[in-house]
């Protein structure tokens, strides 16, 4: 008889298709600093990029928003 897996046994399930961004900070420069991650949200880059650079960054990956 097997018993059932507990929640810290279990597998994670990373799924590629999810792209997350959290900006972190809108610069004076005219950067924005963001972090960037595929998969799971808790493991991110972070990225600089100008503005309009980072909405078709956004745009591109069809991110989903951490920080709204």
């Amino acid at each position: 008889m097997n018993p059932q897996p507990t929640p810290e046994q279990e597998p994670v399930v990373c799924d590629p298709s999810r792209r997350y961004v959290r900006l972190t900070e809108r610069r004076a420069d005219g950067l924005v600093a963001f972090e960037f991650s595929i998969g799971w949200p808790e493991l991110a880059v972070e990225l600089l990029l100008p503005e309009a650079a980072f909405t078709e960054f956004c745009s591109t990956n069809r991110v989903i928003r951490l920080d709204l």
